[in-house]
């Protein structure tokens, strides 16, 4: 993929190609095109600090959601023995 990552005229949003299918593996996922345009676009505007600082709001975000849905689980499971 060399073509450089298209954005609109006003600088707004970015337009990727995008695939039909999704990627099954970790490997796949990164260099499906979506993903390749989105590191390219960091790489190309400078914007590395600002992309990790995104990426690691949305990993912790992730993980507070999944341990609050673990939580849930747990008590929704003590709940139903207790209705037994």
């Amino acid at each position: 993929m060399s073509e450089k990552v298209k954005l609109s005229k006003d600088g707004s949003s970015i337009d990727f190609v995008q695939s039909e299918n999704v990627p099954t593996s970790l490997k796949k996922f990164r260099q499906s095109p979506e993903i390749e345009g989105f590191y390219r676009f960091i790489f190309e505007n400078d914007l590395q600090k600002e992309g990790y600082e995104i990426l690691d709001k949305i990993i912790t975000q992730r993980k507070l959601k999944k341990q609050a849905d673990k939580k849930q689980a747990v008590e929704d499971k003590k709940d139903a023995k207790k209705k037994k």
